[in-house]
């Protein structure tokens, strides 16, 4: 984590920002959110996953690893470029302030955008024109026509997985192919243009982050989801049978989050396969994602170096068995392919010597969430005294509950551990938690914005094994106020975490 000296930052995904939309999205609202950071000297803003998101609306099960979330998009952009009218985008449901209804919002916004769409090539400027070739020359061929074709089939057949179209279609029949493409044309220059809408207002919103000293970390979940374009473009790179079922599939065994495990229930990757192609899949698939954002957390990193694999149709985790990840000839040759790599590794749950190993080889930091913290005693690894310098403090991540919503929950000897281990009385267990976080010697310290708003269990972003209710949690308009950004700049101030000027950087 060169990039990065001593910093602070905030978790939320772009989903929960305050837009009257329904959902977040990357219009002037997710602008002030970057003054707000910039304002309260926070210089690491970590989101979620950004791709487009599927069934359970979970960001970690997207139709694509490369493509971007279509409800992301500002639709004021799109009206300003005249590709919608005042009165299309001003009739919009009444949303709830408080939670994205994802149901509603996909029922309003996709018609919307692709009503743009439509207009594009009557409406768009020369300049957009051009912006326009230039995407789709950059990424035609290292995915976006393989996605455009993948969403272009996938409306056309109601939205059936890709197991369920017709053989010829499921199998990538290179006629069937070829007549889809003739068949949905139209479809298919929709959906690209959908994604450079989102690519050009995520490269404007990042540079302006940039303007304000504001690094994005992103999230690059280790799975793909198997309704994706990437699984049913390449299917002998996954563990499928000849009809494109899956064999086993990928989660977790019991652990914090769950009794029976997690049963994510991804097709797991052919590591043989991969190591043949040189890894260039996921070397793309890095690159892609850096060209977005300036860090990146890799999600269940132990899991390169051993994983767990379900088989097909059980209905719970426990039952899996452990197999051998790629390892270090992974990652050697992914840093050897694109250099230094800014990774930061989530490296929680059954974590082993040899997973430990692995990340400290590569220098990578790994994570420490408070809330783990009190149980096993004053050796936990979790405890801010035991912390080694590189690695990230979270008070939670957003599989955890927020800090009231867990504290409500917990134990009593865990209670009392952390109160003793305060040393002093307080009502404020969120505060705490925050200042433990930023006062420790972690070189980076992630506050869940929900924690800084003091917010209880009701406002958790995800519940694992959950299938349905997660999330959804969104910001109200005006819920940070000055008081929140006085609070972070003292806390950043005292905590020596404070963005250096140009002079001190250059001394």
């Amino acid at each position: 984590m060169s990039t990065l000296e001593r910093a602070s930052g905030l978790l939320m995904h772009p989903t929960s920002l305050p837009s009257p939309f329904g959902i977040g999205d990357l219009g002037k609202v997710a602008y002030a959110w970057i003054d707000f950071l910039a304002a309260s000297q926070q210089t690491v803003w970590q989101i979620l996953p950004l791709g487009p998101t599927g069934y359970g609306d979970s960001p970690y099960q997207t139709s694509s690893v490369f493509a971007g979330n279509p409800l992301l998009i500002d639709p004021v952009r799109l009206f300003e470029k005249g590709y919608l009218s005042e009165a299309e985008l001003n009739n919009w449901p009444q949303f709830p302030e408080e939670r994205v209804d994802y149901a509603e919002v996909i029922n309003w916004k996709i018609p919307l955008l692709l009503k743009a769409a439509g207009r594009f090539v009557e409406k768009a400027s020369p300049e957009d024109r051009s912006a326009y070739a230039s995407f789709c020359d950059t990424h035609n061929d290292r995915w976006l026509n393989e996605f455009a074709l993948f969403m272009a089939i996938k409306y056309d057949q109601g939205q059936q997985c890709w197991n369920s179209w017709p053989e010829p279609l499921k199998l990538r029949n290179p006629q069937a192919l070829e007549e889809a493409r003739q068949k949905l044309s139209g479809e298919i220059s929709a959906h690209k243009f959908l994604q450079f809408c989102f690519f050009e207002q995520w490269a404007s919103l990042r540079r302006y982050a940039r303007e304000k000293g504001v690094q994005i970390m992103g999230d690059i979940p280790i799975y793909t989801t198997y309704d994706s374009a990437e699984v049913w473009s390449d299917q002998e790179l996954f563990y499928l049978d000849k009809n494109g079922d899956p064999t086993v599939v990928a989660g977790v065994p019991p652990d914090y989050f769950s009794k029976t495990g997690q049963l994510w229930g991804n097709p797991i990757y052919r590591w043989d396969k991969m190591a043949k192609r040189g890894f260039q899949w996921w070397i793309e698939r890095v690159r892609i994602n850096m060209d977005l954002v300036d860090l990146v957390r890799i999600d269940h990193f132990r899991g390169f170096e051993a994983y767990w694999a379900v088989p097909y149709g059980d209905p719970t985790a426990e039952h899996g068995t452990w197999k051998k990840g790629p390892g270090k000839k992974f990652f050697s040759t992914l840093l050897n392919a694109l250099g230094e790599v800014p990774i930061i590794a989530e490296d929680l749950g059954f974590i082993t010597p040899e997973v430990r190993e692995l990340r400290e080889s590569f220098g990578f930091p790994g994570m420490k969430i408070l809330q783990f913290a009190w149980g096993a005693g004053p050796a936990d690894p979790f405890l801010p005294h035991n912390y080694d310098p590189n690695c990230v403090a979270y008070t939670g991540s957003h599989d955890n509950d927020t800090t009231l919503g867990w504290y409500a929950t917990a134990p009593d000897h865990e209670r009392r551990y952390l109160h003793d281990y305060l040393g002093y009385p307080t009502d404020d267990i969120a505060g705490a938690l925050i200042r433990l976080a930023m006062t420790s010697t972690a070189r980076l310290a992630i506050i869940p914005t929900q924690d800084l708003l003091r917010l209880g269990g009701e406002a958790r972003m995800n519940f694992p094994g959950r299938a349905e209710g997660n999330w959804s949690w969104r910001l109200r308009p005006n819920q940070l106020n000055d008081d929140h950004l006085g609070y972070l700049r003292h806390l950043s101030g005292i905590s020596n975490r404070v963005p250096k000027s140009p002079d001190e950087e250059s001394a």
